[in-house]
């Protein structure tokens, strides 16, 4: 299956709460690759890449937060950059 990559804000209470290392291990468990950074405006910000399954699964996992709520999310496809890894930033 072909690859696409995905450009993510989210906003809410997502910095503090494991968010990025959520990501991180989701990313790994899927087979996505990218990065993840937390941004000045306590927004985090996230490319991922892989199938749009993979990717659909692993953006499940971020919803699905125990402590912290996601409020909004800006989403859009970007070109793929073929990372060989995920990194939190």
């Amino acid at each position: 299956m072909e690859k696409i990559r995905m450009h993510y804000i989210f906003h809410g209470y997502v910095q503090g709460v494991g968010f990025r290392y959520r990501a991180s291990y989701s990313a790994r468990q899927y087979g996505v690759t990218g990065w993840v950074k937390n941004c000045w405006d306590g927004t985090v910000e996230m490319e991922a890449e892989g199938t749009p399954a993979d990717i659909a699964a692993m953006y499940r996992v971020l919803s699905d937060l125990r402590f912290g709520s996601i409020d909004d999310v800006d989403a859009k496809q970007i070109p793929v950059q073929d990372d060989s890894c995920f990194e939190i930033r």
